[in-house]
């Protein structure tokens, strides 16, 4: 029998977990495989003899160290250019985001999550995402469990104003079919159909490429917009739904496969109420063909 004297089992046991948690919490790949690494190194330069729970110790390093990061995140989502998206993540092939339930990963929510401060974040991840009690909550952010269950109450009722209900999954679901298949054949007014007249389409292209610098209100305007898109960009483009942060999405890609943009619907009863387009090349890695 073999004892994991290098603290490699536990911490790989837990890794799906950590970075599911900083994903959440920071909107990017990269930033959330940092705080992984970070609590790596940490872990190693720990005395593991000394540790009881080595799941708890690392799930609290992480929370902590993506806390820390969220800060700085917010400051530099100050000086991006345009508007910012979180990056989306392939999940047909569950990359082990380390979630029981599906909340805060859908990049509308993720979105949301911005506007709260590090710490009501921190809360809603670790509760609703993560099942986490609120006494234990309050172990790894070091405050009373009256206090987390205050910030729990806060980032709900922020993040309920912020959105209408969404439709249900396959609502949502047979949209984005709809969208695909209007934009396959360029029938605008299949897609206009589809939107509510107060849609906005937020498009991130961080500087990287051609885009929308603001977002587009309206459904004439981004129906006009897409239109442009469609002519000027992706004539030649294949559209194909892809499971995007755990619900479909359309993934954009020229001929040898290299993605230009992931779009998903953020859709309620009364329609599309907003459409996402990533097509900042440094957020669309994840679906790059796998060589």
């Amino acid at each position: 029998m073999t004892t994991d004297t290098d603290g490699v089992a536990d911490f790989l046991d837990v890794r799906p977990q950590l970075f599911g948690i900083a994903y959440r919490m920071l909107g990017s790949v990269a930033e959330a495989e940092d705080i992984v690494q970070d609590a790596w190194i940490r872990w190693q330069r720990t005395d593991r003899s000394e540790v009881q729970n080595p799941a708890a110790f690392l799930t609290t390093t992480a929370t902590r160290l993506a806390l820390t990061a969220a800060t700085s995140a917010r400051v530099r989502r100050e000086t991006y250019p345009g508007p910012w998206l979180p990056e989306p993540v392939d999940t047909s092939d569950d990359p082990a985001l380390g979630a029981e339930r599906a909340e805060a990963l859908d990049l509308a929510v993720l979105l949301l999550l911005e506007k709260l401060g590090p710490a009501e974040r921190a809360v809603y991840v670790l509760h609703e995402a993560f099942d986490y009690p609120y006494r234990r909550i309050g172990e790894i952010l070091e405050i009373s469990e009256a206090n987390a269950r205050q910030l729990a109450r806060r980032a709900r009722l922020a993040l309920e104003s912020g959105r209408a209900a969404p439709a249900p999954p396959a609502v949502r679901r047979q949209l984005l079919e709809t969208f695909v298949s209007a934009a396959r054949d360029g029938d605008l007014e299949a897609l206009e159909r589809l939107f509510t007249q107060d849609v906005v389409a937020r498009p991130d292209g961080g500087g990287k490429v051609h885009a929308s610098k603001v977002e587009l209100y309206g459904a004439a305007r981004v129906v006009l917009f897409i239109d442009n898109i469609l002519r000027k960009y992706w004539q030649a483009a294949a559209f194909t739904v892809v499971d995007v942060n755990g619900e479909a999405g359309m993934l954009v890609a020229d001929g040898a496969g290299t993605p230009l943009a992931v779009l998903t619907l953020d859709a309620t009863e009364r329609g599309v109420e907003r459409v996402f387009f990533v097509v900042n090349p440094d957020k669309l890695r994840q679906f790059a063909p796998h060589e």
